[in-house]
This record gives structure tokens, C-alpha cells and sequence, in this order.
């Protein structure tokens, strides 16, 4: 018994956001805006974490990460785990953030006010953004 549907493919409602439709001979059709399964699972895994702490410690001491600074951090944290870094300070103008790299989780930030005098511990790397 055979509806035209082949077993492992899969067939999404039509007209959905993010649809790939497979017909029966293998083919695929795609609409130009949508990107492929992998390469938007790819960019959530790359996308840096921020832990509870943090998020207490950005909104407490009124640090704003605007887009392009989250991508510089992305960016850095790549850099980082490329050289094998488990936990980095990550210097952004006027923001230190400490992250544990495996996990891509900001543990906690430190706005221009907090960075001066301080001695930070327990890091095995360092990336010094402009």
C-alpha cells in the first residue's frame, strides 16, 4: 500500500515559514528567504548563553549589549574555543564579560566602573575587543 510518500522524508504543511517540501522523486523545492534546517540549528548553537547571574548583573548595572555587540561576542567566543580556552574575559569597549566557552554562557558582566582595580581569577584566556 503506497500513498507516494517515501519513508525518512519528511513533508511539511504547505505554505508554512521555514517549509522544505521533498517531492517523490527526491527533489526539493526551497523559497530563497528559507534557510536550511542545519544552518539555523548551527546558529543556535553558536549563539552565546547568558546565565541567570548575568542577566541580574547586566540589568543592575545598566549594560547594554546591542546587536552588533552580541555578534562581536559570538565572534570572540568562537576565537576563544578555537585555542581551546575553557573560561575567557572578554573585554568589549566598556563591558567585561566572563564566559565559559564549551558551553557559550556568559557567567557575569562588569561594566567601566567595575573593570577598574579588579583582579580577575579563575580564567585561562583573555580577548580584548574595539
Amino acid at each position: 500500500m503506497s500513498n507516494g510518500m517515501k519513508i525518512g522524508t519528511l513533508y511539511p504543511l504547505p505554505g508554512r515559514p521555514g517549509s522544505v517540501t521533498t517531492k517523490p522523486n527526491g527533489s526539493s523545492l526551497t523559497r530563497p528567504e528559507d534557510k536550511p534546517f542545519n544552518q539555523i540549528l548551527q546558529q543556535q548553537q553558536q549563539a552565546v548563553k547568558f546565565s541567570s547571574h548575568a542577566e541580574q548583573r547586566i540589568r543592575q548595572r545598566g549594560i547594554q549589549l546591542q546587536p552588533e555587540t552580541i555578534a562581536k561576542l559570538n565572534q570572540a567566543v568562537s576565537q576563544a574555543a578555537s585555542k581551546g580556552a575553557v573560561d575567557s574575559l572578554i573585554v568589549l569597549r566598556d563591558v567585561a564579560l566572563i564566559v565559559n566557552v564549551p558551553n557559550r554562557t556568559v557567567v557575569t558582566a562588569l561594566d567601566h566602573s567595575q573593570m577598574a582595580d579588579t583582579v580577575f581569577t579563575q580564567i585561562d584566556s583573555a580577548v580584548i575587543l574595539h
